[in-house]
């Protein structure tokens, strides 16, 4: 997966790397030549006490090293500005295939995990293309050049180079080998403790009413030791590599000097020779070394590339249509507009035993309220996901103004369904902000209206700033309450054709729950528009023009409040548990409700 991910990824920035090659190249072969040069200084002017050819021959080593420095600088420059835009590609390209998977997907990979796949992997990634752009034209290069010059100086003294470069090799590589699976754990450890980080920031709240801080302390301790016990493996491993590195260097260059001694003795080898033939020595071991580097961060990338492509190659379950078969805006029957159906819509989950909706059907038309109740888990959070395709059925047809969703452009779809879902999120920028999100070109006298027929008017009103008032990221600047109106409003502006609550109304109380639905019916521009509502509270949904009893993924009893109270036992049993409830609270509405 690596070599396609950097197939793939690097391709645009052939031209850049053509640049890294031409000057790493440039630098290695300066640094090769400068060793020579420092033996001849040695041999021919200190030696002999030519001073002259000392001093040009150190002015061009002089010369040597500056275009030396030049061509490394442009070569480092190149190789980052080739792995940060690597990078970015990357991280986009996640982002972008995550954001076109279905919640099916994304939940079987978890929030945690997408996060560092996204962030933490694509850094290991692109930190082997930067090291990578260095090292793979500078240690090659200078292992083969420095081995021939070193030839050149002086070939009796070849065999510790015979010796020393496979030790190396061999040592790195049992280093190398032991160190992949560590490297694979602990990317799996850092999934862990993100996981549980994002738990308990996000439901802060919880354990502190539950007092479980030590708990989940110890909780997070568990995972961060996880975490740190296979670092420090891993870290153990790789501190092996330098003194592993440094013994054999070491070993070599003594050897070199015991042996270069005798012979300097016997007038068969120059002192000049011998520093030379060390320098070589040296840099050979020390691209040895700087390749051990990249095989240190290549068994963590290529795990890190494999996380990546796992996302990357994840299959969406809902897909667009094929462009020559979507139905787009033109081809839809304005007559029908808003107008939803279901026919023998069934879902299940993969590998699942039994499916969750079972042969449902039913038709919702423009200007009427059609409401879902039901115990909890039957299904209803699902069924109403099928009509803005986060899921697609596995049987029958979700049909929206007389076409299959399957058939629709998806901004066709999305553009005709204003979603407010169980759970409220706003995000973080100002109250303007969060309700323009589905149309930013809408006006503040339509944010108003919006936020009036939510009723959240009043609360913005009295917010520093009103509509710039900031809004902290998921919301939490405001309460449940004002966070859920402020939902409802944001989808209200949208002004869609079809408008789906999913228990959007359970945080308001008796009274503004009355007042909204109120609102709805009768405010411009929206009581034309078709109204799904899932509820739990009967006060909501007594004023439905349907209401679809859903047990166990079926529609049991489908009517209005009144027809239902006198055929279907399982609203009846909804309707008495909450009298009771409502009895004991005072609460007016489901008294009305019953009354």
């Amino acid at each position: 997966m690596l070599l396609r991910l950097l197939r793939r990824y690097l391709r645009p920035y052939w031209s850049l790397l053509a640049g890294v090659v031409v000057f790493q190249t440039l630098q290695t072969l300066a640094s090769l030549y400068l060793p020579t040069l420092n033996a001849d200084i040695i041999d021919q002017g200190v030696v002999t006490g030519d001073t002259q050819y000392v001093l040009v021959t150190g002015l061009w080593m002089l010369l040597v090293t500056l275009g030396q420095v030049a061509a490394t600088v442009i070569a480092v420059y190149f190789g980052a500005k080739t792995a940060m835009g690597f990078g970015r590609d990357v991280r986009a390209a996640v982002f972008g295939h995550v954001a076109a998977l279905s919640e099916r997907e994304v939940g079987r990979f978890g929030a945690a995990s997408l996060i560092t796949r996204t962030t933490n992997d694509v850094q290991q990634v692109q930190m082997l293309v930067l090291m990578g752009a260095t090292l793979l034209v500078t240690s090659p290069i200078t292992a083969v050049g420095g081995v021939a010059l070193a030839l050149h100086q002086d070939v009796g003294m070849a065999w510790v180079l015979v010796v020393a470069v496979p030790v190396l090799l061999g040592a790195v590589g049992a280093i190398v080998v032991r160190m992949v699976p560590q490297f694979r754990l602990m990317q799996v450890r850092l999934d862990g403790v993100n996981r549980v980080l994002r738990e308990q920031l996000t439901g802060v709240r919880v354990v502190r009413a539950f007092v479980r801080e030590p708990v989940e302390e110890a909780r997070f301790a568990a995972a961060s030791t996880d975490l740190t016990q296979t670092a420090l493996r891993a870290g153990r491993l790789m501190a092996l590599m330098f003194p592993t590195v440094m013994l054999v260097m070491n070993a070599s260059t003594v050897a070199v000097v015991w042996l270069g001694a005798y012979r300097i003795a016997d007038g068969d080898l120059q002192i000049g020779q011998l520093t030379a033939f060390i320098s070589y020595l040296v840099q050979i071991l020390m691209a040895v070394m700087m390749t051990t580097m990249l095989a240190f961060l290549l068994p963590r990338a290529a795990v890190s590339a494999d996380r990546i492509g796992e996302v990357l190659e994840a299959e969406p379950s809902v897909v667009p249509p094929a462009a020559a078969e979507a139905v787009h805006e033109a081809d839809l029957d304005p007559a029908l507009r808003g107008t939803v159906e279901l026919r023998g819509a069934t879902f299940a989950y993969p590998g699942a035993e039994e499916p969750v909706l079972r042969d449902i059907t039913f038709t919702a038309a423009p200007g009427t309220t059609t409401a879902v109740v039901g115990s909890t888990g039957g299904g209803k959070t699902t069924l109403v996901n099928l009509l803005p395709r986060l899921f697609d059925v596995t049987g029958g047809q979700v049909l929206l103004d007389g076409v299959d969703v399957r058939r629709l452009d998806p901004d066709v779809l999305w553009d005709r369904i204003g979603l407010v879902p169980q759970r409220a999120l706003l995000f973080a920028g100002t109250v303007a902000s969060n309700l323009r999100f589905g149309r930013p070109d809408a006006t503040d006298a339509e944010l108003w209206q919006a936020l009036e027929v939510a009723q959240a008017a009043d609360f913005v009103r009295e917010l520093p700033g009103q509509l710039e008032a900031p809004v902290t990221q998921g919301g939490t600047s405001v309460s449940g309450g004002q966070r859920q109106r402020l939902a409802i409003a944001r989808a209200l502006v949208k002004r869609s054709a079809v408008y789906v609550f999913d228990d959007a109304f359970s945080a308001l109380d008796t009274a503004t729950d009355a007042r909204l639905r109120a609102a709805l019916d009768t405010a411009e521009g929206i009581r034309d528009a078709t109204r799904v509502v899932v509820a739990q509270r009967v006060a909501t949904v007594v004023s439905a023009d349907q209401i679809l009893v859903l047990e166990h993924g079926r529609v049991v009893a489908r009517g209005t409040h009144a027809e239902l109270l006198q055929t279907s036992p399982e609203y009846q049993e909804i309707v008495t548990s909450q009298l009771s409830a409502a009895d004991a609270a005072d609460t007016a509405g489901a008294t009305g409700a019953v009354a």
